[in-house]
């Protein structure tokens, strides 16, 4: 690979460890009782925000306590983060294209890991419902949106990209870059070869 995309590799690969101290995602709830509005961001090791004025909301339509202990995958992140810069070091150090394409696939996996657990967890949260709940609304649900807005009851609820998704999603997209540009470069020194003469 050129020197240039082994130094945008490497520091894509370090611009991943923002990951562990930056929030990941965001929701975002907004009512006519909280005009200021009510946030919880998603850190990889914890949840920040109005975490207990959500959780004292959510005692009354039966919603589950949100708590950092009750999500192994706080203990995972970090750890999966670390791997995955520590990887990408090695592939700009290394300097192969098929490492690249492995750390791109690998970092689109867990992208999209991450997002469907998202999902789950608020498919979860939001369906399992106490019974004996003091509000009760027929056929309601409260999953919040996984990405954009979305009404629930009298709240709505936005769910975006915080510092640390966007970071991915750049991380990524830069990545995407420079192997294809790695990939055009290659296929002219491939051009090149063919059109000297035997």
């Amino acid at each position: 690979m050129k020197p240039i995309s082994r130094v945008m590799i490497a520091l894509s690969a370090l611009a991943l460890l923002a990951l562990l101290t930056v929030p990941i995602w965001r929701i975002d709830l907004q009512a006519p009782q909280y005009p200021e509005g009510l946030y919880l961001q998603i850190f990889a090791d914890r949840f920040e925000g109005d975490v207990e004025k959500i959780n004292g909301l959510n005692h009354y339509i039966g919603m589950a306590h949100i708590k950092n202990e009750t999500f192994p995958e706080f203990i995972l992140l970090p750890k999966i983060i670390v791997v995955l810069s520590a990887l990408g070091v090695v592939a700009a150090l290394w300097g192969r294209r098929i490492l690249l394409f492995a750390g791109l696939v690998t970092l689109s996996l867990f992208g999209l890991w991450a997002l469907w657990r998202m999902w789950d967890w608020g498919y979860e949260y939001g369906h399992n419902l106490d019974p004996r709940a003091a509000i009760k609304v027929e056929d309601m649900a409260y999953q919040p949106p996984l990405i954009g807005h979305k009404q629930l009851l009298n709240f709505d609820a936005w769910s975006t990209p915080d510092t640390g998704g966007w970071i991915l999603f750049g991380v990524m997209g830069l990545l995407a870059g420079v192997y294809f540009l790695e990939l055009r470069e290659m296929r002219k020194r491939r051009a090149a070869r063919k059109a000297l003469p035997s």
